[in-house]
């Protein structure tokens, strides 16, 4: 497979994240793209033609531009035939986890942790940073049942679910969040980051200033 893949990114999204560990993990061969986030380039013209949306990651297959973290993950599944699920009803479990992450975990950890650690001092708003992590940790709670027995998100393989939830979860000693109350999903992590070509989103994409 030639390097026809290029993704939109930027060390610190862990939307971007999502992807770019599929990616690696699958040694999928692909291009990094810079994104400037921080000096509002996704807010530019040039940008907006790329995605509309004005958000990270945008996936290029050759002239096709797909976004959205979670149909990029079942694009990338359906391409390489890599972390998708083995019947239906899997299916429709991953499904299910994909959107409870893309609503119930990954706005509110990733919002907190913006707004905790990448805003100005003077703008940041506690109470709303509060209420963010609050809900992220009932989200956790759900995650950390669930893991309780088993050693992936879905049926006892890797799928793309596993990869989505994951996103912000490599960042939490940056903002402080503290995992100690979820046990499972730490074993989980830790699960994660012992497979072959797995890589911390600092180590994948272009940006940190480290």
């Amino acid at each position: 497979m030639t390097k026809d893949l290029k993704l939109y990114c930027f060390a610190q999204s862990g939307n971007a994240y999502k992807v770019a560990l599929f990616l690696s993990l699958t040694g999928t061969p692909w291009e990094p793209i810079f994104v400037d986030f921080f000096k509002g380039e996704t807010k530019s013209d040039h940008y907006r033609k790329i995605n509309p949306m004005g958000e990270v990651p945008v996936l290029a297959d050759k002239s096709n531009l797909i976004t959205q973290s979670g149909v990029i993950l079942q694009y990338l599944s359906l391409k390489t035939g890599m972390f998708k699920a083995s019947n239906k009803d899997l299916d429709l479990e991953i499904q299910r986890w994909l959107l409870w992450d893309n609503y119930k975990l990954t706005p509110n950890l990733a919002t907190g942790r913006f707004m905790s650690i990448f805003l100005p001092k003077e703008k940041r708003n506690e109470a709303v940073i509060d209420f963010l992590f609050g809900r992220a940790k009932t989200a956790m709670k759900v995650l950390d049942s669930h893991l309780g027995k088993r050693q992936f998100v879905v049926g006892d393989q890797l799928t793309i679910a596993d990869l989505s939830i994951a996103g912000y979860l490599f960042f939490t000693d940056e903002f402080k969040f503290d995992m100690s109350p979820y046990p499972n999903v730490i074993n989980w992590k830790k699960n994660l980051s012992g497979l072959k070509n797995w890589k911390h989103p600092y180590d994948l994409m272009p940006g940190h200033p480290l």
